[in-house]
């Protein structure tokens, strides 16, 4: 079996008819029905850039015999596309213009200029692969409604739905040793590491104030672990007594205007207004937070660059207002890698998944807080849908629009009637005043303005959603002030987490792709499930299955 995780490997599906035919000596039609029984597709996201389109002059000169062989499964799929139930001819003939591999070129017209061909990469995987699936039930829906649509009309049979995981060896047990010792110690067996639905047995004592208790120490010991680690790296220094009362409060992944940390900093921006405007005793009322952010970006990327310059300018003046020392602390954690990951995650308490609804095909990083107690504010994005059938609607800070309604909220920004909450245009305008380091950035806000055009008319609905962001926020703040809710909350959140193990997403490719039984390794049986809850994961070494989540990295 060969798994295509996006159009990157699209190559894997003509390279094996070539080896079949060209050096084992099948001939087309044995070489293609391997090939389709052992060729599968995984889309990944729903972006541009996992959806390939490769310069047809390009593929022929470089590839020419794969150029054959691709060129004869697209005449092939043509040939047997036909009018499905209440389709005419002319509309099979349409299908076939959107799902055949070659896009032609096209001649110059006119003032046009001459256009090269497409080699559509992810048509070609879809009419290779045997199955197809999305990573999310959410996704898995927008790709069969969506994105491959009028391949799903053909081929319903092919798609299915494979819900990401991470490991809990990695994420959990590795990198949160303390918590880790606390779950083993009330289950009464470390075998949940190996077994994640064992975890669910923390549901029974979700009200008990000693396990709060533990909980409660488990998180300020990774909270503290922390601090010298964002004092290295950019130079902000929390003492130990903010730390122990303030909210850790963390957005760590790809810097890109569909997961919004625009609209992550924007708030920010909005709450150290309302506190500069508080007296000193109005703000001693305040949940203290400690916001970080966190992630990288292609080096071309100037609008994400924009936003990282807005996150570090915010930062600096609020850590350096002395009207905030208790109330609120702002970071952009640099060189963000998996190193920062494990100490991050473990010492957030609430974790900010907050994409545009419809764009986040899964999402891992919202898996892995979830599975170390942080609590959620988000969209009905990726697997944040299934986290919250999860947790239940009561233990998620829910917001937003929801994919239905995106296309139509743009349509009406086109239209010149969308109406922004006057907390947005404050906030924009605060921004724009020069405060920040004196920087008004105005190609940033720019982009929330307008109506529609590249780069403006604000085509991720930051304004849109970011009232309903706000209360969702504040929401947190409240319950963050009730000890043993919020507690009772994050116990939650780790004890339903079993459905996001990677071992159960790998076993679900197995049975119901890959067609695979599982074969035990001699001799690990009774192998130790878990390091030392002693031994700190900077010198640990990991366990046995402790991959990373995915073969993308959906944060």
């Amino acid at each position: 079996t060969i798994q295509m995780n996006d159009t990157h490997p699209t190559m894997a599906a003509p390279e094996l008819i070539r080896i079949l035919m060209d050096q084992e000596g099948l001939n087309w039609a044995q070489a293609m029905a391997v090939a389709k029984d052992a060729v599968n597709y995984t889309n990944h996201t729903v972006l541009p850039e996992a959806l390939e389109k490769w310069p047809l002059s390009l593929m022929d000169a470089m590839l020419p015999r794969h150029m054959q062989i691709i060129r004869r499964i697209d005449e092939e799929f043509m040939a047997t596309v036909k009018p499905l139930a209440g389709e005419t001819k002319a509309d099979a003939e349409s299908r076939i213009a959107v799902t055949c591999i070659i896009e032609e070129p096209k001649p110059a017209t006119g003032t046009a200029k001459a256009e090269d061909g497409k080699v559509r990469m992810a048509n070609l995987c879809v009419i290779m692969g045997k199955y197809v699936n999305g990573v999310a039930a959410l996704h898995t829906e927008i790709v069969k409604a969506d994105v491959f649509n009028d391949f799903y009309k053909m081929y319903p049979e092919k798609f299915q739905n494979k819900t990401n995981g991470v490991t809990p060896r990695r994420w959990l047990a590795w990198c949160n040793p303390s918590l880790s010792a606390v779950i083993t110690k009330w289950l009464g067996t470390d075998a949940w590491i190996k077994d994640l639905t064992l975890i669910e047995g923390l549901k029974a004592y979700a009200d008990n104030k000693e396990l709060h208790a533990e909980w409660r120490e488990s998180k300020l010991k990774n909270k503290l672990h922390l601090l010298p680690y964002i004092e290295k790296w950019t130079g902000i220094h929390i003492d130990e007594e903010f730390a122990k009362k303030a909210m850790f409060d963390v957005q760590i992944k790809r810097i890109h205007e569909y997961k919004r940390q625009l609209m992550n900093i924007m708030s920010v921006v909005y709450k150290y207004k309302q506190l500069k405007a508080m007296s000193k005793e109005e703000r001693a009322k305040q949940t203290p937070r400690f916001t970080m952010i966190g992630g990288k970006a292609f080096a071309t990327y100037t609008q994400a660059k924009r936003i990282v310059r807005l996150c570090i300018k915010v930062s600096e003046k609020v850590n350096n207002d002395p009207d905030m020392k208790d109330v609120l602390r702002v970071a952009f954690v640099p060189n963000y890698n998996v190193t920062a990951a494990e100490l991050l995650i473990p010492a957030a308490e609430l974790t900010q998944q907050i994409s545009t609804a419809g764009m986040e095909a899964s999402g891992t990083s919202n898996m892995k807080f979830m599975m170390n107690g942080s609590l959620t504010v988000g969209t009905l994005d990726g697997a944040n849908v299934e986290i919250r059938e999860c947790v239940g609607p009561e233990n998620f800070f829910l917001f937003g629009a929801v994919t239905e309604d995106v296309p139509r909220l743009r349509a009406e920004r086109a239209r010149g009637e969308f109406v922004p909450d006057p907390r947005f245009t404050e906030t924009k305008e605060y921004i724009k005043s020069g405060i920040f380091g004196g920087d008004k950035f105005e190609e940033l806000m720019g982009s929330l303005e307008g109506n529609e055009g590249f780069g403006v008319g604000d085509y991720f609905i930051v304004g849109h959603d970011f009232p309903s962001y706000l209360d969702a926020q504040a929401e947190a703040d409240k319950l963050y002030q009730d000890q043993d809710a919020w507690d009772r909350a994050s116990v939650i959140q780790a004890a339903t987490s079993a459905k996001f193990s990677s071992d159960r997403t790998i076993d679900q490719y197995a049975t119901e792709i890959w067609d695979i039984s599982p074969c035990p390794v001699p001799g690990l049986k009774d192998a130790p499930a878990m390091p030392s809850s002693s031994t700190s994961s900077a010198s640990a070494k990991p366990t046995a299955g402790a991959a990373a989540e995915g073969p993308n990295g959906e944060g």
